[in-house]
This record gives C-alpha cells, sequence and structure tokens, in this order.
C-alpha cells in the first residue's frame, strides 16, 4: 500500500479523486521514515480527511525531512511557509518553554502513565500556550522511550555508560541525562549520524526502538541497553491562521482524524516494540535491561538542569500531573 503513496521524491498527495479539484492543499512535514509507524500515520490522517471532506481537503505529506532538518520544518510551519508539522517536545520547548519538562528524565513509569498525563492535564495546560506562538496542537503521536546504543560494551549498570562518548540530539533534557550518568555527549545531525558512528567518531547514541531498527543503527552499534531514560513524542501542530482560515466542520475533522493516527502510531510503536528488539538481537545485537533503579537515582543534577531550563515554576506544575 505504502508504495502506492509515495512518488519518487518522497512526496504523498492524497485526494478523493484526481479530477476533483481541490479547495485546500495542506502540507505536512516530518522527520519519520517512510517505514516508521509515523509516516504511516501521518497517511492514515491525510486519507480520512480527504474522504471525511470529500476531497475539499488533500494532505501532502514530505517524511525524513523532507523539507528540511527538525527544526527548520518547525519554524517553517510557525511562519506558515509549512502548514503541519509532526516536532517533539524537544522541538517545542524552543517555542514555549513548558513542553520542556514531558522530558524529565525518568519522569514516567511506561507507556499508559505518560499518555495519561499528556492527553490529559499536560495538554490542557501547554495547549493554550502553545497557540500564543503561532501553533494549535491538534493531539499527541508517539515517539517512544530513548535508549543506548554503542559499540564498546554491554551496559548492565551506570558505571559502565561512565566513559562512553555518546552523540545526542541538542536537547538538554537527553544531554543532562547522559552527562549525569558519566557520559561525554556531542551533537551530531541525525543524517550524519551512520557515517559517525562507522567512523567511530562517537561511541553510540540513544534514541527510540523505533529509530533504531528503521534507520539500521545496528549496522554500526553492537550493544542496546533498555534503559528508557527520556520518553517524548511527536505532537501534531498546525499554523494558527491556516487553522482559523478552515471551517468549523473542517477543523473538528483535523483534530478527530489527528487524534485516530496517534492512537494508531501508538498502538503501532508499542506493538512493534518487542518484535523490533527481537530482530536487532537476531542480527546480532547484544540487549540488556537494566535495573533501572540506579539510573534513576543518578538524575537529581540532570532533572534540577531541566528545572532550570523549562523554568522552576513550569516544572512544579509538570511534577503535580504525576501523582
Amino acid at each position: 500500500m505504502l508504495k502506492t503513496l509515495l512518488t519518487t521524491t518522497v512526496i504523498t498527495t492524497i485526494a478523493a479523486g484526481a479530477a476533483l479539484a481541490q479547495d485546500v492543499t495542506l502540507r505536512l512535514a516530518h522527520f519519520a521514515a517512510d517505514t516508521h509507524p509515523g509516516h504511516l500515520a501521518a497517511v492514515q490522517f491525510a486519507e480520512r480527511v480527504s474522504e471525511r471532506t470529500d476531497g475539499a481537503i488533500a494532505i501532502e505529506l514530505y517524511p525524513a525531512n523532507e523539507l528540511g532538518s527538525p527544526p527548520e520544518q518547525l519554524e517553517q510551519t510557525i511562519l506558515g511557509a509549512i502548514d503541519m508539522n509532526l516536532p517533539t517536545q524537544g522541538g517545542l520547548d524552543k517555542y514555549e518553554k513548558a513542553f520542556g519538562t514531558v522530558m524529565t528524565p525518568f519522569a514516567f513509569s511506561g507507556y499508559e502513565h505518560a499518555h495519561e498525563v499528556l492527553d490529559g492535564p499536560f495538554t490542557d495546560w501547554a495547549a493554550p500556550k502553545l497557540e500564543a506562538q503561532g501553533l494549535v496542537m491538534l493531539s499527541n503521536w508517539e515517539y517512544g522511550f530513548r535508549n543506548i546504543t554503542n559499540s564498546v560494551r554491554p551496559i548492565n549498570s551506570p558505571a559502565d555508560v561512565e566513559g562512553l562518548k555518546l552523540r545526542t540530539p541538542p536537547e538538554l533534557q537527553i544531554v543532562a541525562a547522559m552527562e549525569g550518568l558519566g557520559a561525554a555527549t556531542t551533537q551530531i545531525a541525525f543524517p550524519e549520524l551512520p557515517n559517525a558512528l562507522n567512523q567511530g567518531v562517537v561511541d553510540g547514541q540513544e534514541n527510540p526502538i523505533g529509530v533504531i531498527y528503521h534507520f539500521k543503527l545496528n549496522e554500526f552499534q553492537e550493544n542496546l541497553a533498555l534503559t528508557r531514560h527520556v520518553y517524548n513524542s511527536m505532537v501534531h501542530v498546525i499554523n494558527k491562521d491556516v487553522f482559523d482560515g478552515l471551517t468549523e466542520e473542517q477543523q473538528r475533522i483535523l483534530r478527530e482524524e489527528s487524534l485516530a493516527a496517534g492512537k494508531m502510531m501508538r498502538e503501532a510503536v508499542i506493538a512493534q516494540e518487542e518484535e523490533e528488539i527481537a530482530a536487532l538481537e537476531a542480527a546480532g545485537m547484544t540487549v540488556t535491561r537494566p535495573d533501572l533503579a540506579p539510573f534513576a537515582e543518578m538524575m537529581g543534577p540532570a532533572r534540577a538542569r531541566v528545572a532550570e531550563y523549562s523554568g522552576a515554576e513550569n516544572m512544579e506544575t509538570f511534577l503535580g500531573f504525576l501523582k
């Protein structure tokens, strides 16, 4: 099915029929690979919006950073050059610090806990703040708990992380978590990561299982530790001016289908995670499942850095949601 939806430039245009003139064409850009559940959810969203609006809204999909890096895509969405985007909280917190609290190390006990908090009190609190930045939050999707890979040694305790040189994205929360475990961090753009791993520029990296699997990082890494140190998710946002220009019925359809797509992505990510771990192990990776309590116990300084970055009042509010 996917191949029939993708052109050679990895651009998808979903419409009710080729002969129908479209009233509105919206561009949705994101960073997930075209085989990742994030893109499959975007495909579902585009199809159903077109169906429910009788072709009045067409969605063009630009996966795998086709329109620029994640920060560039988000900035373009705020400016209106792109209509919709799927940033993580780590991207959104550059514009609204409240979103930075979500990536507090070891904040959530599991997926169910994260979804309960994010879909409920967190969204009620944070979504209105985002509108001041020119974005309407449609729903929370998924990305997952992040885990460490490296080519030096298996990780069974925090001591095994100490001294490793790890690539991280620029998000302070992830940097703080890894440095809190004694790793040296360096920021490398994701498209350059496979080459950096292959050449030994860094010993390892950290990402959700789906990213490690779909981008075949196991080809450059021998060890995977299920540390689950930070959770974040894709957040479906749309330019506020674009959203305000739609009819109330169209707005309702976008919100409903965004929620449905996010639900599908969540189910797919969670269902596939163990299968992907098994596949990575079968391909030769050594997989460890360390006791996470000693890791969490070392996060005091990291959490303090996140609180300073996000704002003490924001952090206090967020921690109240976790209870």
